[in-house]
């Protein structure tokens, strides 16, 4: 065997989803951000286009992407919610460092779009397997203005691009959550002949 199959298993399990609102004080340090940025660019991806473009807001990035979200939503929200815009505008703020998700289309667009939209969730996950491995919570979110062309502009984006989301990285101020799975049968089918 190359590697400890046991000790990747039990990080896979492990990793969990812990929301910025669960996060303490403590400052995850650049470095640390590198080493998940540095897993993430060996998630498969066909043709190797490697399709990931990643923003990382750290310090007073983070009151700038603050602003800009709690900001857009306030001025193009339907039915204005104070809830909705506090979140928007403190969450990034309770981070150590937010990266913007980031998928970047093909320019002959030869492979096809949910091939990069996987490559990209790969990477997020390699990102968030390192997060766990340093006892780091991430969540990845998708709510907010992620989807609105405002936010590509915002992250250099073009209009063929995509915003997956926003990756929250803090130490975690809560006791590491439990997880469960159904069992095999439950989604798995075997054909042997």
């Amino acid at each position: 065997m190359r590697h400890n199959l046991s000790e990747i298993l039990e990080v896979i399990k492990d990793r969990r989803s812990i929301k910025p609102e669960q996060f303490s004080n403590r400052k995850v340090h650049q470095e640390i951000i590198e080493d998940m940025l540095n897993a993430a660019k060996w998630a498969p991806t066909h043709a190797k286009t490697q399709p990931w473009r990643f923003t990382v807001f750290m310090e007073e990035g983070l009151k700038r992407l603050s602003d800009f979200q709690s900001t857009l939503y306030k001025d193009t929200a339907k039915e204005f919610s104070e809830k909705k815009y506090l979140k928007l505008k403190e969450r990034p703020l309770l981070c150590s460092a937010v990266i913007a998700l980031g998928m970047k289309r093909q320019d002959i667009e030869k492979i096809p779009e949910i091939e990069e939209v996987a490559a990209v969730a790969c990477a997020v996950q390699n990102m968030c397997l390192v997060s766990t491995a340093y006892g780091i919570g991430s969540y990845w979110g998708s709510g907010g203005v992620t989807y609105m062309d405002e936010t590509k502009t915002f992250l250099n984006l073009s209009e063929k691009d995509k915003v997956m989301g926003f990756l929250y990285v803090g130490y975690p101020d809560i006791e590491w959550p439990k997880g469960q799975r159904r069992p095999l049968e439950y989604y798995t089918e075997w054909i042997n002949h």
